[in-house]
This record gives C-alpha cells, structure tokens and sequence, in this order.
C-alpha cells in the first residue's frame, strides 16, 4: 500500500493505493485540497498530476471521499470536475454528505447554505459553463447513490475494510441547523502562529491544574467523515478535520481506551494539526509512531506547534511527517531538539506499507 500526501496548499488531498486480493490496483482519493491542487492561473497541481498517472495506467478511483463541504478539501475536485467533463468515468463510487440528503435523512427542512455549486464547462477555458449543485451533478452520472456515511457504517471491500469514527447523527444534524457559509476566505490567515514557544513550555503550561482545553467549535468540521482503515491487518486513521470528543467516543465504543490503546501504523492528524481538533485524551488512545501533518501553513497558520507539543508529550519517539519543507524547517528551535532528542521531523508526500 501506498499513501500519498499531496500538496494541498492548506487543504487535504490524501490518495490511498494498494492491490486487493486478485491482485487488482486500487485507488481511494480522500479529498482534493485548494482549487489550485487542481489548477490556479495557467498551472496545474498535484491532484491534475495524480489524476493523469490513473489516467495513464487505466485504473480508477474506486472510491472518492469528500469528508466535508470546506474549500479546502473539496476544492480541488470541483476544479476538477469543471475543467474535464468527463472525470466522472474515472470514479466508482462517491462518498458525500450533502445538505439535502441530510435533510432527507432526518425529514427536516434543507439549509441552502449547504448546497455546493459547480459549473461545467464545454472546454477547459470556455468563460460561461452550465451551473448546478454539486451533489445532482455526481448524481445523475451514477458514481453517487446518497447514502449517508455516519459513525458504525463499515465497508469492506477490495481486502480494505473502512470503519466510519465521524460524524454521528448530534453532528449532522448540528450541520444542518446551524452552518452559514463562511465569511472569510481561505487566503487570509485567521491567527498567529505559536512556533515561537518552545514546547516544552507548551508541555508545561498544560501541566498545570487551571489549563482548560479549546474545541474546535466549527460545525462543518464536526461534520467531518474520519476513520478507521484496516489493510492486512494494520490500520490506520485519516481523521479529516473531525472534533477529538467523537472520535473518542467512537474508539471507546470498539473498546479501546487509555488502558488498551489502538495500534496504528499511521495517524492522519486532525484541521491539519489545529489544537483544538486534538488533545491529550485523544492521543492517549492511540499508540503510533508515525503522525502527518498536511499544510503549508500559508492560510490559518496550521499546524499549530501546542498540538505537536502534546504529541511528543504523548510520545517522545514520534516521528512527524510534513507535505511542506518549509513548515518542517521553521517550526522547530534548537531547543527543542535538545530537549527532545528522540522525535523525528521529516518531510515526505508518500508512505509505504510493505
């Protein structure tokens, strides 16, 4: 098995390969990133890329999942889909909760906001393309049949079996009551960066009786589809940008806790290593060497250096992965690699699974 980690700007595109039991090639695609994974300005990304190599191979995405409606994660692919008005024919199958079908799904009224608006082209650089929802889009090309993916859903197919963590019904339907598309944009940074504090005073000032964790409160990343795969048994966890509390829960329900963590070979971390989407609980339940982090910190100022903190705190050996050179080169001092000689920083687009 192969995990490419594409450079996504500050955004996730993660592609999953690997050969099934009849030795068949096999792809699953976890988002597209930013517009620009796909193309920005007369250049095209890794997600362009990535598609012509399955292209070229003639194989397909067998499964496609969207984790949520953020530009971010979705972007790319619906720069994708506007640009070739055939990508279609290169997917199986799309996992995607959209606005109406949670609405359906829960027999409430549909929240506008939630609609994901694409515009298909006749040619790459035509000027007026044909505007639609996102979701009749894949519909009606067959590659979607609106299932709901919610936590205790399991896939197992193709020698990969796929435990769904997140979301449950609470966040779904908080999704759907409550999401306003955003203000912002994802070119404006949201925050400063931490990187400045040592952490091992991160690991200290958390230490103390009266720190009080931060949650993530953004409904459209409670939303978020994070799980658990397993392939010849070892497993692995992509978390999206899924809240810790649920992925908790959903981990305590298969009966790991503290006590008896989850061996993993690979933890994708959470809002591409935001603080608030991982905490000492969490981690604790998770027994791994091997973290990565997918940003290039360019927009919100991810990942935020308290999250690796607590993930060295937690385990002093981990070896953390970085998509951006620049993000591994600046977000460490001297210091902390004296006073946690053990860690690992590394810098790779690609984990392989012998």
């Amino acid at each position: 098995m192969k995990i490419k980690f594409l450079q996504a700007n500050n955004g996730d595109s993660i592609l999953i390969s690997f050969k099934d039991n009849e030795d068949i090639k096999r792809n699953i695609l976890i988002d597209g990133g930013m517009p620009s994974t796909y193309y920005s300005s007369g250049h095209y990304g890794k997600l362009h890329q990535i598609v012509g190599e399955i292209q070229e191979k003639k194989e397909r995405i067998d499964l496609l999942i969207l984790t949520h409606i953020d530009a971010d994660h979705i972007g790319g692919i619906l720069k994708w889909f506007e640009m070739d008005k055939e990508a279609y024919k290169l997917i199986g199958k799309v996992w995607f909760n959209s606005g109406k079908t949670i609405a359906n799904y829960f027999e409430e009224k549909e929240n506008k906001d939630l609609n994901v608006p694409i515009n298909i082209f006749d040619t790459n650089y035509t000027s007026v393309g044909q505007g639609k929802d996102f979701e009749d889009y894949i519909e009606e090309n067959n590659i979607w049949d609106k299932e709901i993916i919610k936590c205790e859903k399991i896939a197992d197919k193709n020698g990969v079996k796929i435990q769904l963590l997140s979301p449950n019904n609470k966040l779904l339907k908080k999704l759907l009551k409550e999401y306003k598309k955003p203000k912002h944009d994802y070119f404006t940074s949201g925050k400063k960066k931490d990187w400045e504090t040592a952490i091992v005073d991160f690991i200290d000032e958390e230490k103390k009786p009266d720190f009080k964790y931060k949650k993530d409160n953004s409904v459209s990343n409670g939303s978020s589809i994070a799980f658990l795969l397993t392939f010849m048994d070892k497993n692995f966890l992509f978390l999206g940008d899924a809240h810790p509390d649920i992925i908790l829960t959903s981990l305590n329900e298969l009966n790991y806790n503290k006590e008896n963590p989850i061996q993993v070979e690979l933890l994708k971390v959470s809002h591409h290593g935001s603080c608030k989407n991982t905490n000492k609980e969490l981690l604790e339940v998770i027994e791994t060497n091997n973290y990565i982090l997918s940003t290039n910190s360019e927009t919100h100022n991810h990942p935020d250096k308290r999250t690796i903190a607590r993930i060295i705190n937690r385990n002093p050996n981990a070896t953390i992965y970085f998509n951006y050179d620049n993000v591994k080169t600046y977000i460490f001092s001297n210091k902390d690699y004296t006073d946690f000689p053990d860690f690992k920083a590394k810098n790779s687009f690609q984990y392989k699974v012998e």
